[in-house]
């Protein structure tokens, strides 16, 4: 069963939380696919993980990139996955529609947003009523603590 993890962001946005989150994922080995829900987040993103070099450098492809399924890291506003990554992030209340295409799902949500808080109750529910077991970790002042 896939792993679902719901990230609440609470003291940083999107381009400061998700680097070190896509490092470990290429530290394990692992591909990743960013699913944003707008082309200006897909941008941002894009141009915040060009300056990483700290703790590793985060290279990247998106729509019109040659050879898309060589990229370790794929950002998209689509659904697609050209480099059949395992390992999908969630931005801007983006939903998935189908969990088992992956191994483990990162749910990445705005904590300062309440409309994004609820989105993310809500899918958090649908994640438990689809018969997953979703886990719930929140930002800390030095990486994520697990919820309950």
């Amino acid at each position: 069963m896939t792993q679902i993890g719901f990230y609440h962001l609470t003291r940083t946005g999107m381009t400061e939380a998700l680097p070190p989150l896509l490092t470990r994922t290429l530290d394990a080995g692992e591909k990743a696919v960013v699913w944003c829900a707008a082309k200006p987040m897909l941008q941002e993103l894009d141009k915040a993980l060009w300056q990483v070099s700290a703790p590793r450098w985060l290279p990247h492809g998106s729509e019109g990139a040659l050879c898309p399924d060589l990229h370790p890291i794929w950002l998209t506003t689509g659904e697609d996955s050209p480099n059949q990554a395992r390992f999908l992030f969630l931005l801007e209340d983006r939903t998935c529609p189908n969990f088992a295409a992956f191994s483990r799902v990162f749910d990445l949500f705005d904590g300062q947003n309440p409309q994004a808080v609820a989105a993310a109750r809500e899918r958090w529910s649908a994640a438990r009523a689809a018969g997953h077991t979703p886990t719930y970790w929140k930002q800390e002042a030095q990486g994520w603590t697990r919820g309950g």
